[in-house]
């Protein structure tokens, strides 16, 4: 195991492998296994690029030597930022086979955290795509060549210029030579924590309990060598990359369809044309899509099922997918960290309306505690505990930060509130720090968003706390109106009160301001950026000119 990273106990590790959850198997090897599985079927497209299996698999054993006879070896870490191109899947494989473990990016990083990123991770080298979306990521990766002791060398996907240190992707290629093996217990890649309010931590992810968590979802999602799976949202995240996601479809033959951002424009067309069955978005996606849909019908026809994920789904918008996009809502919580839990094909509608279904294997342990850290009953909420085989047991190099985020025998502290019903199912509530705390009464954000939306000239609701010198905090709601709506139909603070009041909804739990904005702040992941949000709650006079772009 890298050094920096905590491993599983030998003792359940050994169990794992006896039952047969990990199988001692490297990710760069099962692109091979893959690629002599269905060799002609095509495996990526991009436009009007496709490429086969046997086609990735002979770029990605050129890459890999190409890497090799640059000195990047086994161990190495190397940043990968690159959008939704067929470069990121072949860079990240040929990294894999040789033993070097990207860092996944958002595209949408800058120099705070690309610093941050290679001072932690201590990396060699660092991808990026040239000028994308009017950044020129070259010019970045210069400046953070000169500050970063370790890096060496910058691998881009536009021109390199005189720079022998920036070398285009297109040139790393080299005749495929014989590969260290790679140890499968040994971390593959990184991935990074979510929020918004710090710098993202380092989450290891093994080859072994990567390989699982792949054969694992895609067993509950029911994939087969027919599905064709859109990447609308960005690569690197771990919804899109393996629940069951870009792997996870490539696991079972299928096809994976890489869309330049998840906007009904790109994303409708691509289904069209590529018959799409399956995709995952995030709730402020489908919003739009739902939209899209009321303004000119697209032909979804094809679509079989929709992840939705990231955030949390309000069951108002929850119901209306079926009918209105025509294909099977699947509810999904995951976390980069690992546990996933989804809603089946077979589960009633309500639970999946309501629920976040069932973990994805036998082997995840959950619980959930109060503050005290005792287990509560079923339907009572309290914090998410969790560890098993495709769950993580420490943050890379986080030593006083995983002393807090895990307990002594192993549990992950996911910081979410959730609860369980008699059935095991799942329904998350929150976050532990989505709470307002006004005059001492503890207000979860997402019940009074949720109350909100049913409110029929409400499209978008969220909630923050905004401080008062008397009650601590008070409750702030910023408020998106239908676009179909006049202006002259949106309920005021005395109407919207009313309205709540009626719903069953505490006194105290009412807002006490709100706000009509044209949209929200989301982050790269399309979540609202609560953190922006709150700022703009305490200074009114701040520009409100957010575009709901992550």
């Amino acid at each position: 195991m890298l050094p920096g990273c905590t491993p599983w106990p030998a003792p359940i590790a050994a169990g794992y492998r006896r039952e047969g959850l990990w199988l001692g198997e490297s990710l760069g090897d099962l692109l091979k296994t893959w690629a002599g599985e269905h060799g002609t079927r095509t495996a990526l497209v991009k436009g009007e690029l496709r490429l086969s299996y046997r086609d990735l698999d002979a770029r990605v054993d050129r890459m890999a030597a190409g890497f090799l006879s640059r000195g990047i070896g086994p161990g190495d870490r190397v940043v990968l930022q690159l959008p939704n191109v067929p470069e990121f899947v072949i860079v990240a494989f040929a990294l894999f086979r040789i033993g070097a473990k990207p860092v996944f990016s958002l595209a949408s990083h800058r120099a705070n955290e690309i610093r941050h990123l290679l001072e932690l991770s201590g990396a060699v080298a660092y991808v990026v795509p040239g000028t994308y979306r009017g950044f020129d990521h070259v010019a970045l990766a210069r400046d953070m060549l000169a500050e970063s002791p370790a890096l060496r060398l910058i691998f881009t996907l536009g021109a390199a210029g005189p720079d022998p240190a920036v070398v285009p992707l297109a040139e790393v290629d080299a005749e495929p030579a014989p590969l260290p093996p790679a140890d499968p217990s040994d971390v593959a890649f990184f991935l990074l924590s979510g929020g918004t309010t710090a710098l993202p931590k380092l989450i290891p992810r093994t080859h072994d309990d990567y390989a699982y968590q792949l054969r694992a979802v895609a067993e509950v999602c029911g994939l087969t060598a027919a599905d064709v799976y859109l990447a609308a949202l960005p690569v690197e995240f771990n919804f899109t990359w393996g629940c069951p996601g870009v792997l996870g479809t490539l696991s079972t033959g299928g096809r994976v369809v890489l869309a330049d951002d998840p906007t009904p424009d790109d994303c409708f067309t691509a289904i069209e044309r590529e018959r799409v069955t399956f995709t995952s978005v995030v709730p402020t996606v489908a919003q739009l899509w739902l939209e899209a849909m009321e303004w000119g019908p697209a032909d979804l026809s094809s679509l079989r099922t929709i992840q939705i994920g990231g955030a949390r789904l309000q069951p108002e918008l929850a119901a209306r997918i079926e009918p209105e996009l025509g294909c099977r809502l699947q509810q999904v919580f995951g976390m980069a960290e690992g546990l996933l839990s989804m809603t089946r094909d077979d589960d009633d509608p309500q639970a999946v309306v309501h629920t976040q279904g069932r973990p994805i294997s036998p082997a995840d342990e959950v619980r959930i505690v109060d503050e005290n850290g005792d287990d509560v009953p079923a339907g009572v909420a309290g914090e998410l505990l969790t560890r098993g085989p495709y769950t993580l047991r420490g943050y890379y190099r986080a030593e006083e930060h995983n002393r807090r985020a895990f307990t002594g025998d192993g549990f992950y502290r996911t910081g979410d509130v959730a609860s369980l019903t008699p059935e095991g199912r799942l329904v998350i509530e929150g976050r532990l720090k989505d709470v307002i705390i006004r005059g001492g009464d503890k207000i979860s954000a997402g019940e009074v968003e949720g109350h909100l939306l049913a409110h029929p000239h409400v499209a978008r609701a969220a909630v923050v706390p905004v401080p008062d010198d008397f009650l601590g905090e008070r409750i702030y709601a910023f408020l998106v109106a239908p676009e179909s709506g006049a202006a002259g139909e949106r309920p005021g603070l005395p109407e919207l009160k009313q309205a709540l009041h009626q719903r069953g909804l505490a006194e105290f739990k009412l807002p006490d301001r709100v706000e009509y904005v044209a949209g929200f702040p989301l982050t790269p992941l399309g979540k609202v950026d609560k953190k922006v949000l709150a700022a703009a709650a305490r200074d009114r006079s701040a520009p409100r000119d957010w575009a709901e772009k992550g």
